[in-house]
């Protein structure tokens, strides 16, 4: 880790952990407004995705820390459209997953050759956002027109 640009690392990870924590809310709040006859299985999903978010926060953390960095207590930034139709539910899900995959491809970019614990993080991260994108894709077909 000796070539490793800490501060770069520390400040991708602590965007990460702002998104994720974000995501928590995000996730929760379309939780909560699904309504139709798919509900019941959505909620589920969209349950586990705001607690797999909140995960991901504390494992960002927790690098952060180990790393010496301070981790911030806020959260990105959630935009309310006001709109929760379950297509826009998962439309916005998917927004949401694509830009955290692009954060997890941010940190790659700046730990890969330089340490391997946190390169294979980053990776492991990239492989879940990715599981996720396509999840949400499949779900969306059902409400094409």
């Amino acid at each position: 880790m000796k070539d490793l640009d800490v501060e770069a690392t520390c400040t991708i990870l602590n965007n990460i952990m702002e998104y994720e924590l974000a995501g928590v809310v995000r996730y929760t709040h379309s939780s909560i407004m699904v309504s139709g006859p798919y509900r019941i299985p959505i909620v589920e999903f969209l349950q586990a995705q705001a607690q797999e978010s909140l995960l991901h926060a504390q494992e960002a953390g927790e690098l952060l820390t180990g790393l010496e960095g301070h981790p911030s207590q806020q959260i990105a930034p959630i935009e309310e459209t006001h709109k929760h139709s379950v297509d826009d539910i998962l439309k916005e899900s998917l927004e949401h997953e694509l830009k955290a995959l692009d954060l997890y491809k941010d940190l790659l970019s700046v730990v890969e050759g330089r340490s391997v614990f946190i390169e294979e993080y980053a990776r492991n991260k990239i492989g879940q956002e990715e599981q996720h994108s396509l999840e949400l894709r499949k779900m969306l077909r059902d409400y094409s027109v």
